[in-house]
């Protein structure tokens, strides 16, 4: 595998041990229960970390094949998650009927930084290094 190559796959597990690290903190450290969608990423998340960490290990590029479809689903989730909370979908067509409301205002870091925010862009920057991964490098 090209050092390039590694290196963003690299990137793409940091990223996803960073947030699986970061969910677990604010579940099990802060007490703030996930609601649905931060279950349904979570469950996207996860598996990132050991997909990633055996195709670094293994310098098998073929891992991308295995994480792409989770972090494009987890894209789309954090994506309706975040749409959801900042209001441009109407609670009504929220999946968090009973219990938790997907919502609610639990966590805001610097003003503007959410919960549904730094999972969108953390899916998103490892979408993003995955597809990167795959392309040829110019020679």
């Amino acid at each position: 595998m090209p050092r390039r190559q590694w290196t963003l796959l690299l990137v793409c597990w940091l990223a996803s041990l960073a947030s699986s690290l970061g969910s677990l903190f604010f579940s099990e450290v802060l007490g703030l229960e996930p609601c649905v969608l931060c279950w349904y990423q979570r469950i996207a998340m996860f598996p990132l970390v050991p997909i990633l960490a055996i195709g670094l290990y293994k310098q098998d590029l073929y891992s991308v094949r295995y994480a792409l479809p989770l972090a494009g689903a987890g894209t789309l989730i954090a994506l309706y998650h975040f749409l959801l909370y900042t209001g441009f979908v109407p609670k009504g067509m929220q999946p968090c009927g009973r219990g938790l409301s997907c919502a609610d205002v639990k966590l805001e870091l610097a003003g503007f930084l959410t919960i549904p925010l730094m999972s969108l862009l953390a899916f998103s920057l490892i979408l993003v290094l995955l597809v990167a991964a795959t392309r040829k490098s110019p020679q």
